[in-house]
């Protein structure tokens, strides 16, 4: 199954790496390394993440490591990470329905 990123996926796992690799450069490599693994899980199984509660669609889902929600969208062929969003943000759904 394809992975595809969204250009606001890629630009918040950027920003969250920025700011972690302030304070310890190391735990940002470790943070993205984490991240990309666990979404590379999505391809052999799609549906592993919880359905995104705001949504309730089916095919709106996250996985959540640490403080942040990686939130996806999965279709029969492909997967569109979708964006990241630390747990205490409030989720803009027009952020990922368009």
């Amino acid at each position: 199954m394809k992975i595809i990123w969204s250009p606001l996926a890629i630009e918040r796992a950027s920003e969250i790496v920025d700011y972690i690799a302030q304070d310890k450069p190391s735990a940002a490599i470790n943070w993205i390394d984490t991240v990309f693994s666990k979404v590379e899980l999505l391809a052999s199984s799609p549906e592993m993440g919880r359905v995104v509660p705001e949504i309730g669609n089916n095919q709106f889902r996250e996985l959540i490591y640490g403080n942040y929600r990686i939130i996806y969208r999965f279709y029969k062929k492909q997967i569109s990470v979708l964006t990241i969003r630390h747990g205490k943000q409030i989720l803009p759904i027009d952020e990922i329905i368009s």
